[in-house]
């Protein structure tokens, strides 16, 4: 009897663990003064939005289908904001394991009153990924004055892993599609976003989208990489009567997390020249998927009528920034599996959310928000401290910024 106690008490005990462990909203104590949640308390709700008769990639001609997209949406709200939720069976990388995870929000709260509109950012994931995947964005902007809207991206996520020709033609499409239904929420939620300060969030294949939506269309010869055939990219190719239609004047900034495409030369010069919104890129510097030399950091050279920064995480791979920590369930389920997914070899994925967090912060304060003090988070002056860090707490990092030619 006392053995089966014991037993029972390591599994409560195991289990209470195991759903600590899974927190999106972990601050670190030598976490950057931006990372700090803000004053309000956070709303989230799940929507579905369907963009009727959107082209269907993958059946090729002239087929069409109704493209779902579901929604995670965190908002400034009406509620307590120490109360706890659980965000319940979501989708781990294998594409089988739910698990929960634990952050601070209140599900359904009526929004906040606001003296004014929440500017948008709209959070795009890789392939495959979910909604959660960079959920700490989530939480962290919405307490700060934002709504945010997460994608789940049809046909590329973790139990919808189609051809990756749908990523590669919808992704900038779907990011756009859900900024305009954004500005038409109705109801209680009615009156809540300000779409005409609207930024995007992207990661890898997120990030590829963001620069098509925010003006670099890919390049004629994008479709001879052999990823997809060339009719993949005829609504999003620079210069076409169809990607000129998909620009939407309300997106003001965006950032890309190891945006994915630039070493296989989706873009190229004269596309990426298309960008003049700023641009707030980051990266690991062994990114192993976009390649950091022949990929990203490219894009940020080439990015010429762009203000746009580079933020690096040195020796990070391609996981840098952007996804939440590994949930536990992901570590016993072999090596190279889901854990992998999630973490850096180098650095921890709490200390990263944590410096992310703080320059999304400053960078949509700044563009979204016209909060002209926020530029001196992102004014670095080599030899002395950085602010907001602790003397020794920006060791590894790097900020480069290279100003609009135009």
């Amino acid at each position: 009897m006392r053995l089966l106690l014991v037993a029972m008490a390591w599994a409560v005990s195991g289990s209470l663990a195991m759903a600590q462990h899974n927190r999106i909203d972990s601050l670190r104590p030598d976490a950057p003064e931006l990372a700090e949640r803000g004053r309000h308390a956070v709303g989230v709700r799940t929507l579905e939005l369907v963009d009727r008769d959107r082209a269907d990639i993958l059946a090729g001609g002239d087929a069409t289908q109704d493209r779902v997209l579901t929604v995670e949406l965190w908002y400034p709200a009406d509620a307590d904001p120490a109360a706890e939720t659980t965000y319940e069976n979501v989708m781990l990388r294998d594409g089988v394991t739910r698990v929960n995870l634990t952050g601070r929000a209140t599900r359904d709260a009526a929004p906040a009153a606001a003296s004014g509109l929440y500017p948008l950012v709209v959070v795009s994931h890789g392939f495959p990924g979910n909604r959660f995947l960079l959920s700490h964005f989530g939480e962290n902007l919405a307490s700060k004055g934002y709504v945010v809207a997460a994608v789940d991206h049809f046909e590329s996520t973790y139990d919808n892993q189609l051809g990756f020709a749908s990523t590669l033609a919808n992704r900038a499409p779907d990011q756009l599609f859900v900024l305009d239904a954004m500005s038409r929420l109705d109801g209680e939620l009615a009156g809540l976003v300000d779409a005409d300060n609207s930024a995007i969030i992207g990661y890898s294949m997120g990030g590829y989208g963001a620069l098509i939506s925010a003006g670099a269309g890919t390049s004629a010869g994008a479709g001879e990489a052999g990823f997809a055939p060339p009719e993949t990219f005829a609504g999003i190719t620079a210069g076409s009567d169809a990607y000129t239609e998909l620009a939407d004047p309300r997106l003001k900034a965006v950032i890309a997390i190891g945006p994915w495409g630039r070493q296989n030369n989706l873009w190229d010069a004269d596309g990426l020249a298309g960008i003049e919104i700023p641009v707030l890129f980051m990266a690991g510097s062994r990114d192993e998927v976009s390649n950091y030399q022949a990929g990203i950091r490219l894009l940020f050279e080439e990015a010429v009528n762009a203000d746009r920064y580079l933020l690096t995480f040195a020796e990070a791979g391609h996981n840098a920034a952007a996804p939440i920590p590994a949930p536990a369930e992901s570590y016993g389920l072999g090596d190279g599996g889901p854990f992998e997914h999630y973490a850096d070899f180098v650095w921890a994925n709490e200390k990263m959310n944590n410096v992310a967090q703080h320059f999304a912060t400053a960078f949509l304060d700044l563009h979204l928000k016209g909060q002209v003090d926020s530029a001196r988070y992102l004014t670095i002056t080599e030899g002395q401290p950085w602010p907001g860090f602790g003397e020794r707490n920006a060791r590894g990092l790097t900020l480069e910024h290279l100003p609009a030619e135009k």
